[in-house]
């Protein structure tokens, strides 16, 4: 039996004492004590062991901070090769379609001086186009990771919520057991003073 165990049963002796002595040593007396020792015991255990739990839960978190960084990163830098594999296939093809294209094109766009169809300036909007898709990825994933934020600190202030919630119940159902027990008290005192 722990140190802490021996003062609780210490202390819950000389709390109730009985005022008669036959009262004191009834068998049913001493048996209330026993199960309400062996309630308490129980319930100190429980405690111990979420209060065991929960350090054991708060190690963990240096862990899931690394795990989320680790995300971020990975989705960062996957969202970087992304665009750079993609703007260095799109560069490649359009400096395959100009340098085979372009001089037949241009000759023939001297005959119409049609401008606006110049394979240059196609290639120019084209990798305008490209560089916009590029940005609008690594915008897209930011998004996500701010929403994946948003709802880490909704969830945090859930857990508040419950916590604060439970600590209210927890009050209520205390305050309601005594009233009880004051209750069955008080009529037990009424029924011994009964005629």
């Amino acid at each position: 039996m722990s140190t802490k165990e021996q003062r609780r049963e210490k202390e819950e002796t000389i709390k109730v004492t009985p005022s008669s002595t036959e009262f004191a040593t009834s068998p049913s007396y001493v048996q209330q004590r026993e199960e309400q020792h062996s309630v308490n015991r129980a319930l100190d255990q429980t405690k111990d062991n979420i209060r065991r739990t929960t350090d054991e839960a708060r190690k963990d978190i240096p862990r899931y901070t690394q795990v989320v960084n680790e995300y971020q990163e990975q989705t960062i830098q996957a969202a970087r090769e992304i665009a750079d594999n993609y703007i260095e296939a799109q560069k490649q093809i359009i400096n395959s379609l100009q340098s085979a294209w372009i001089p037949q094109i241009e000759s023939a766009n001297r005959v119409f001086n049609a401008s606006w169809v110049s394979p240059r300036h196609l290639s120019d909007n084209y990798a305008r186009i490209v560089g916009n898709l590029a940005d609008n990825t690594i915008a897209a994933n930011t998004m996500l990771n701010n929403a994946i934020f948003a709802n880490l600190e909704a969830f945090k202030t859930c857990v508040q919520n419950a916590r604060d919630n439970v600590k209210e119940f927890t009050r209520i159902g205390v305050n309601s057991a005594r009233t009880v027990e004051q209750t069955a008290r008080d009529t037990v005192s009424v029924a011994g003073h009964a005629p």
